[in-house]
């Protein structure tokens, strides 16, 4: 069974008890962390790239980057939110049985994808922004008009 297999589909054991499932969320989340954070570093560096491109000017010289704060609160609640996984998952297997132990291993892939999507994101955001900076550069837009 590879790493990715063990990772994202394997459930955690059967015994109802809430700390074992708590453990199996925590065993991943340094994973999680890492692959978000990488996804927030590359999105951080395409926006600044992007917002060195010409044509600059159309943004009034701010830059387009959210402020430090914001991205520390981003890290927050995308923890925050992936702790919500072991509540969920603990819920349901109490309340509906051992059979819907595969519900903790899909919140983690689609609450995993759905962050580093999330992540990356900014990126389509600021290659439209450029291009509409272009746009404007070559006088096809009304924009900043």
């Amino acid at each position: 069974m590879s790493t990715l297999t063990r990772f994202f589909f394997t459930p955690a054991p059967a015994p109802r008890d809430p700390w074992i499932t708590l453990a199996w969320w925590e065993a991943r989340r340094p994973a999680y962390n890492l692959f978000v954070g990488a996804a927030g570093a590359v999105t951080i560096v395409i926006m600044t790239v992007v917002d060195f491109l010409p044509p600059r000017g159309l943004l009034y010289g701010v830059p387009f980057m959210p402020p430090l704060a914001l991205i520390g609160l981003y890290a927050v609640l995308a923890n925050a939110f992936y702790s919500l996984g072991a509540l969920v998952e603990y819920a349901v297997r109490r309340s509906w049985g051992e059979d819907y132990a595969p519900v903790g291993p899909a919140l983690l892939r689609y609450g995993f994808a759905f962050s580093v999507g999330l992540t990356l994101l900014p990126i389509t955001v600021a290659a439209l922004a450029w291009g509409a900076r272009l746009l404007a550069a070559l006088g096809l837009s009304s924009l900043g008009r």
